[in-house]
């Protein structure tokens, strides 16, 4: 969805444009879900975040970020910490931090060329529900975002020291309903942050390396694609 727009129709006065993509309302009209949608709009998406939603985040443990190149093309991965590591600086930005990963930085990379994203969080253990959260990013130094964000900790282990941040400006952020999201209870784990064993990492789990070896792994035959995307 895009950000809420005001049209002015006439000298001091002005219209709430509909918020969401073209296709969108299409889409509404042919199925005809444009009153429910309208009621969505007018109830559930805001432009900033609430004070509620900033406590929401402050706590989660974890985001799934969506990211595109400048072609379109796109991604969606994990990011994982303590609560607190998403933060929260003011009503109109979040920031997340890279850790050491497989340095593909396909998020990273989309970001350099195309600044749109999706920040989508839940609540899988206590009220079940999920925030969209989408805006623009920029990539930040860990001295920026200090700089940033004062109040910034220091992280207890080194493999929790980002190598940069991603800050979001906000545009818009609404609810993700409840009625699906399953109940996931929690538990204890050690995290190994920032290892590059194979061990502590998956290793080749999907079987990836002795499938690309085989003389039928063949992406034309397959009609895969030609640009390859692993997270990161």
């Amino acid at each position: 969805m895009r950000p809420r727009l005001w049209r002015f129709t006439q000298p001091g006065t002005r219209q709430l444009r509909r918020p969401g993509s073209a296709g969108e309302h299409v889409l509404q009209e042919r199925c005809g879900t444009t009153g429910r949608a309208d009621r969505f709009y007018a109830t559930q998406v805001a432009a900033r975040l609430t004070p509620r939603m900033r406590e929401f985040i402050a706590r989660m443990e974890m985001a799934f970020i969506a990211t595109a190149d400048g072609r379109g093309e796109c991604d969606c991965s994990f990011r994982a910490g303590p609560p607190g590591f998403l933060r929260v600086i003011g009503d109109q930005m979040i920031a997340y931090p890279e850790y050491r990963g497989n340095g593909v930085m396909a998020s990273l990379g989309n970001i350099t060329e195309n600044p749109h994203i999706g920040v989508f969080l839940v609540d899988f253990q206590r009220d079940l529900v999920g925030l969209h959260i989408s805006g623009k990013a920029r990539i930040l130094v860990p001295a920026q975002m200090a700089a940033l964000d004062p109040a910034l900790p220091t992280p207890d282990h080194n493999g929790r020291r980002a190598s940069h941040w991603v800050a979001v400006s906000v545009e818009e952020a609404y609810i993700h309903c409840s009625k699906h999201i399953p109940l996931l209870v929690s538990q204890p784990r050690v995290r190994h942050w920032g290892t590059d064993s194979p061990r502590y990492k998956g290793g080749d789990y999907f079987g990836v390396g002795g499938y690309q070896a085989s003389p039928a792994a063949d992406p034309g035959a397959s009609g895969a694609g030609a640009h390859p995307r692993p997270g990161g």
